[in-house]
């Protein structure tokens, strides 16, 4: 029996490459078309979901699919193991009835994106919108010396650390984030952490850089700013809660002591990198320039 299904297995391998060379002398453009539509659906489903917990179910289901799918095309054949061939057929039902209560919100949520005819919409003034908003809630908070920190999700999702916060789900306003961050509330300490034009959560906890590379007189924000950008492609700002001092991490460097039109270089050309999710009004108020001094200095 082993020695059946080994030759079965050796013929089925034989077919298949005869198969592939058939395409590749025939049909090799049709091959390649069809494999580029693939790879965008993929891709844009991938990117959909990245940071949420079905990107990691899907990668999950995907690996199952591929080994079922060689183990019974390659080793079964036509021909053989016929019941589990049948179960397969079965299981692959049994897979898209699940994946479509497993996404329901993720489908839901591409049918709202739908509806709300997102791709004409001007993603160029939003994000000039999130700039604004963000300079003029770290210009206030600067200038009252208020602690804040607050990371831009760019390619690499923060859903991980986002599902110990508290979620918000709010467009993102200056009022908003002042609001957070203000001395008695219950969020103030953590972090915040903004997708496209949206700040998803609050009160989140970001991993603390450790090690002698980091300055001894940094407190718990800039160690947290530092230890997630280290992780992530995200731009982490920080404003002191003793100085005032406006800060930004990223790719786990931090450089102090930004003046606001240091601040607006930095996000003008940060936002480049981050996606838009949700639709916003647009306002315009033009926060102006407060704090002084200028880049990467030594902290006070």
């Amino acid at each position: 029996m082993p020695r059946r299904l080994l030759n079965n297995l050796l013929e089925n391998l034989e077919q298949v490459w005869a198969r592939v060379q058939n395409y590749l002398e025939t049909e090799l453009w049709a091959v390649c078309f069809e494999l580029a539509v693939i790879w965008v659906v993929v891709y844009l489903i991938l990117r959909f979901l990245r940071g949420t917990r079905g990107a990691r179910v899907i990668k999950g289901v995907a690996i199952i699919l591929i080994i079922g799918t060689l183990s019974i095309q390659i080793v079964g054949g036509a021909d053989q193991l016929e019941r589990l061939s049948f179960l397969y057929s079965g299981f692959l039902g049994f897979i898209s009835f699940a994946l479509v209560i497993v996404f329901q919100p993720e489908i839901r949520r591409a049918l709202v994106r739908l509806g709300e005819a997102r791709f004409f919409r001007q993603a160029g003034l939003r994000k000039a919108r999130v700039v604004e908003e963000l300079l003029g809630s770290i210009q206030y908070l600067s200038r009252n010396k208020v602690g804040a920190l607050i990371a831009i999700e760019r390619q690499v999702g923060l859903g991980g650390i986002v599902e110990a916060g508290i979620r918000v789900d709010a467009d993102v306003t200056k009022e908003l984030l002042n609001t957070i961050f203000w001395p008695g509330s219950a969020l103030h300490d953590m972090g915040v952490v903004l997708r496209g034009d949206r700040i998803v959560a609050a009160g989140v906890q970001f991993p603390l850089a450790e090690g002698d590379s980091v300055e001894q007189e940094l407190g718990s924000r800039h160690r947290a700013a530092i230890g997630l950008s280290s992780e992530v492609d995200a731009l982490i700002l920080v404003v002191s809660e003793e100085t005032g001092t406006i800060s930004v991490a990223e790719r786990g460097t931090l450089t102090r002591h930004l003046t606001i039109e240091d601040l607006r270089r930095v996000l003008t050309k940060g936002m480049t990198e981050v996606t838009l999710d949700e639709p916003s009004a647009i306002d315009e108020e033009d926060p102006s320039s407060s704090t002084s001094s200028s880049s990467a200095k030594p902290a006070a």
